[in-house]
């Protein structure tokens, strides 16, 4: 498995909890179950991929804007999530931010899938895209396990 491939699972689980998040209404537990597995799963990924992906790329000098784009994204949805916490579910504008953190998010995923990966994959070689790889699923499952102990 290369890093994208890896990231691409993580993808795959942030579309659905966003899709299932804004399809929610009210102050309920199915609300705030699915905000607190898209935050936690954004933020295992994000973890992962800012210290196997974007780090590595932002040492070359091709890598360098393209990761300095992707990494003012993390920064916005973060801003979005604290804004989310912050807030109390049932308040009006509440879905009104999630909806627009559920855009962002698939721009970003978008972005990344259609370009970004295609611009890092002639940046690294093949024995780097498994190894950043391995690397990433170490950090995304050990801050997936911490977050396993926080909703239990």
């Amino acid at each position: 498995m290369n890093i994208f491939e890896a990231l691409r699972e993580s993808h795959e689980i942030q579309r659905e909890l966003a899709e299932k998040l804004i399809q929610t209404s009210g102050e309920n537990v199915e609300r705030q179950t699915l905000f607190e597995l898209l935050k936690n799963e954004l933020f295992a990924h994000a973890v992962g991929e800012d210290r196997y992906l974007y780090l590595p790329l932002m040492m070359t000098d091709s890598g360098l804007n393209i990761s300095r784009h992707a990494l003012a994204e993390h920064h916005q949805m973060d801003e979005l999530l604290e804004k989310l916490t912050e807030m109390p579910m049932s308040h009006p504008h509440w879905l009104v931010l999630a909806k627009k953190l559920s855009e962002l998010v698939h721009h970003h995923l978008k972005e990344e899938e259609h370009g970004f990966f295609q611009q890092a994959g002639k940046i690294l070689n093949d024995v780097e895209k498994r190894s950043l790889a391995q690397q990433y699923l170490v950090e995304y499952a050990k801050y997936k396990a911490k977050d396993k102990d926080h909703l239990t």
